[in-house]
Order: structure tokens, then C-alpha cells, then sequence
């Protein structure tokens, strides 16, 4: 294709990249290093006709109103934001690593630190749900390929359930069922004979919740990707490897998963991508006692009366760099198949 054709067919996908990923990231980036203005306060003198004078501090609404107008961004902190005890908290590691009982005593202190307390969530869940997830997903796509015709459209529909629903909806579904009212707390508690068992009474439980969530809303995505896999199978190669005498489980493993390899890094990509930020069924547990990740931080910054802009976008700033991260070893090695099937 020649560059000017290639270059008109991207240009409207340029253009819409750099209007709306590109320059907020550096809109984030920006404020990342601004903190708010603190209220200006002033000492005034209050006197009474038959009290005297008292001296008392107030906020001067219009100085601090004009600051603001003067200075939108707030002011600059540098990478202040990044280094407090909020998020990458430096001073307070090298405190517990100068001063410290043990592993168990640095680990404990370290998640009470809210950055790396949302962190390790926001990594259990990305390397327990996206691997289940897939593994499950993929088990109901083997599962539908071999039923009858005329059942899979229904079988395919309830599949498909958990991605239909919104999410924020389905973790509220999911969170009234484990509720001790609900049909699966009640449940529970009849069988271990507990009245007051909650899946919501200890961080254990609720891990297990979010993570049994976050398994049942992120299969679809893989069963729907693997499903359409399967159909590009070839028939003869899988009929050869019947004629040699193969078993069912070593045509899936020696034909059957080959195949499907490139499209298990695809959805790995993805998942990965979307698990580690992991938002709503936080919210719609209300699990922020027990569990926070990265995005809950940035909303948790940016809800309410004051607005920390600056620390949401420090925030934001180490969650893309984290997906990077996470994103890079896959990246780097298709990067380097990809290579070697030009040569």
C-alpha cells in the first residue's frame, strides 16, 4: 500500500487518539505535579460593645478564590505527590526497613500504607482471576463445540450472561446474594450453622468474593474469543490425530491448544489490561474496608467536597506505568515472534 493511502486510512484514528488518550495522558501527567492551594487565613480582631476584642482566624473566601483563579493547577509540588506517604510513601518504607521486627512485621506495615494496600489487591486479582478466567472461559467454549445444534444458541446466551450485564449492576446483584439475607449468605450460614457468618466479615472473605466475581464477569470474554477459535481448527489435521489413535485430551493439547495460542495472548492482553483496574465490584460490595485497588484510589481522591486532582493523577500516572509493567513480558515477546516469522 503506498504511505499516503496507509496515512489517510490512520489519520482519523490518529486524530482520535491524540484528542482523547494521548493529551489527557499528558493532562494527567501535568497535574500529577500541582497540589491544591490551602485556604488563606487571616486574623481578625472581633469586638463587642460591652465585651471587648477578641482575636479570631478566618478564611479570607476572597483572596483564596482570586489564588485559584491565578493559579488553576494549584501549586507546583514536583514529584512531592509521588513520594508522600499517600502514594509511593519512600520516607515511610525506609522507616520500616531501618526498624522492623521480621517479614511478618515489614509485610503488615507495608499494607497499612493505602498505595500498597491497593496494590496487592489490584495484583491478586489481576493474577488470580485473568488465568481462571481464561481457563474457564475456554473449557465452556470445548464444552458448546460439542453439544447439539440446537441447544447452543441458549447455552451460548446464558454463557454470555455475566458480560451482558453491566458490571456495576451484576456486582450488585452478587453482593445482595452473599448478603446474610440473601439467598447465598443464608444459605452459608445454614450450612456451617453460623448466624453470624458474612462473606463481608473478614479481608479473607472478601477476596474470595471479589475474586469469584471477577472470574464470573471476565470468562465470557474468553469462552466468546476461544469459541471463534475453535471453529478455524482444521478438521483434517484433527481427524488425522483421531486416525492415529489420539486422545481427547492430547488433541486439545497437542493440536487444539497450538492453535489457539495466538489468541491466548490476545485475551490475556486484554484481561490483564482491564483486571488491573478493577473498580466496580469494589464499589458494589462496598468492600473499601477490606479491598481498594489503584482506580478506587483515584475515585476515592476525586469524590466528595475537596478534590485532590494532583493526587488522582499521580495515582492514574503509576497505574498506566504499572499496566505497562504487567503488559510488557507478553508485549516484548510477541514483539520478538512477530520478528522472526518476517525473517
Amino acid at each position: 500500500m503506498p504511505h499516503k493511502t496507509f496515512f489517510a486510512f490512520i489519520l482519523p484514528s490518529l486524530i482520535a487518539m491524540v484528542l482523547f488518550i494521548a493529551l489527557p495522558i499528558v493532562s494527567v501527567v501535568v497535574q500529577s505535579f500541582y497540589v491544591e492551594h490551602g485556604r488563606i487565613l487571616v486574623e481578625v480582631e472581633n469586638c463587642q460593645p460591652f465585651g471587648g476584642c477578641t482575636k479570631e482566624v478566618r478564611v479570607d473566601s476572597e483572596a483564596t478564590a482570586k489564588l485559584k483563579t491565578e493559579q488553576p493547577l494549584g501549586k507546583f509540588n514536583g514529584i512531592g505527590t509521588y513520594l508522600n506517604r499517600g502514594h509511593l510513601a519512600v520516607e515511610e518504607i525506609g522507616t520500616i526497613l531501618s526498624k522492623n521486627t521480621g517479614i511478618a512485621d515489614i509485610v503488615t506495615r507495608l499494607y497499612n500504607l493505602p498505595f500498597y494496600k491497593a496494590l496487592a489487591f489490584t495484583l491478586v486479582f489481576c493474577f488470580v482471576v485473568t488465568p481462571l478466567a481464561m481457563g474457564l472461559g475456554f473449557v465452556i467454549a470445548l464444552a458448546i463445540n460439542t453439544i447439539p445444534r440446537m441447544i447452543k444458541g441458549p447455552v451460548i446466551f446464558f454463557s454470555l450472561l455475566p458480560m451482558i450485564i453491566t458490571p456495576l449492576v451484576g456486582s450488585l446483584i452478587l453482593y445482595w446474594m452473599i448478603h446474610p439475607q440473601g439467598i447465598l449468605g443464608a444459605t452459608l450460614q445454614d450450612v456451617f450453622n453460623d448466624p453470624n457468618l458474612s462473606l463481608r466479615g473478614s479481608p479473607l472473605l472478601t477476596w474470595i468474593s471479589l475474586l469469584f466475581y471477577g472470574v464470573w464477569t471476565n470468562a465470557p470474554f474468553s469462552f466468546v474469543v476461544f469459541y471463534a477459535g475453535l471453529q478455524t481448527v482444521p478438521g483434517d489435521t484433527l481427524e488425522s490425530a483421531m486416525i492415529d489413535g489420539a486422545s481427547r485430551w492430547e488433541r486439545i493439547r497437542f493440536v487444539i491448544l497450538p492453535h489457539l495460542a495466538p489468541l491466548a495472548t490476545f485475551v490475556a492482553l486484554v484481561q490483564l489490561m482491564d483486571n488491573f483496574r478493577v473498580f466496580e465490584p469494589i464499589v458494589g460490595f462496598s468492600a473499601e474496608a477490606n479491598a481498594t485497588s489503584l482506580s478506587w484510589l483515584i475515585y476515592n481522591d476525586l469524590s466528595g467536597d475537596s478534590q485532590l486532582f494532583g493526587s488522582a493523577g499521580a495515582t492514574s500516572v503509576l497505574t498506566i506505568v504499572g499496566v505497562v509493567i504487567l503488559l510488557m513480558p507478553v508485549l516484548v515477546r510477541t514483539w520478538r515472534e512477530f520478528n522472526g516469522k518476517v525473517v
